[in-house]
């Protein structure tokens, strides 16, 4: 009887842990912020301005860099203050800090129109600075929860060079954002016109993104070589059976025929594929 007693004393206790283990999962799930506020030092060759976005050093992942636009798929996070989350790990000779998630200031310029609350923030045209982001950013910081117009919290102005090679002065200031790099939502592929499954065989052969007109032109010479190499083959094969049938004797010299034609029509059909190859690579 006691050990019956002991025995479900065990139990219950085992469910009570579970019960707590599973209620602090669901309290870290909702409310993530206990896991976002930690900001990292890093080693740094350069003066870090607070809210300026930054990316790992190529040749060394200890140290961090303003980024750039031509390399904003290695955006890592924005440089902080030490003392902008409560906890904060560093070790010596570390001269920046940086963080990955949660709210932070972010430097911004107003080269793609003045933000707004909601908006998502890119990487500008200027080193380090972001921008609303647009349908054609790849990747995001975050998303601002406060609007940026220059007028306010404005840190100084700056020409930029636009894709037109038209020059744009801009406000650069600081916007408050939910810190976390990811995907940009707005951004639409340019080949959206495109078969999805025809994009991807294009990609898989070329080893990266493929013009619209570039996939077009190789499936035309793929289909026209194809069916030139078709026509010649079943054109040589009917040709040959008919020939046999009318003259026996022939026979070797028309198999022969036959099997020229058919290589014939096998070479087209490989350079129409090489063909192919060489417009979707180069």
């Amino acid at each position: 009887m006691l050990k019956t007693k002991i025995k479900k004393l065990c139990t219950l206790q085992r469910v009570f842990a579970v019960s707590v283990l599973a209620a602090l999962s669901v309290v870290s799930i909702n409310y993530p912020i206990f896991a976002q506020a930690v900001t990292q030092g890093y080693g740094t060759d350069q003066v870090m301005q607070r809210g300026m976005l930054v990316q790992l050093k190529k040749d060394d992942p200890s140290k961090v860099e303003p980024v750039t636009q031509a390399t904003a798929d290695k955006l890592f996070g924005v440089a902080v203050d030490a003392n902008d989350a409560p906890v904060t790990l560093s070790a010596d000779g570390k001269k920046a800090f940086v963080a990955t998630a949660g709210k932070y200031d972010v430097l911004v310029s107003t080269q793609n129109g003045n933000i707004k609350a909601g908006d998502y923030i890119a990487v500008s045209a200027i080193d380090g600075i972001g921008m609303k982001a647009g349908a054609k950013e790849s990747f995001i910081i975050g998303r601002a929860v406060a609007d940026f117009d220059g007028s306010i919290n404005k840190i100084g102005t700056s020409k930029v060079k636009l894709s037109d090679n038209s020059e744009k002065e801009v406000m650069i200031g600081r916007v408050q954002a939910d810190v976390l790099v990811a995907g940009n939502p707005l951004m639409k592929p340019e080949q959206a016109n495109v078969p999805e499954f025809l994009r991807k065989a294009a990609e898989a052969v070329a080893g990266k993104p493929v013009p619209t007109a570039r996939i077009y032109m190789s499936l035309f010479v793929f289909l026209v070589c194809t069916i030139i190499s078709g026509v010649l083959m079943y054109g040589g094969v009917r040709s040959a059976i008919i020939s046999i049938g009318r003259n026996p004797l022939g026979k070797k010299i028309i198999i022969r025929g036959m099997f020229q034609v058919i290589i014939t029509g096998l070479i087209v059909f490989i350079l129409g594929i090489f063909g192919v190859y060489l417009l979707l690579k180069i």
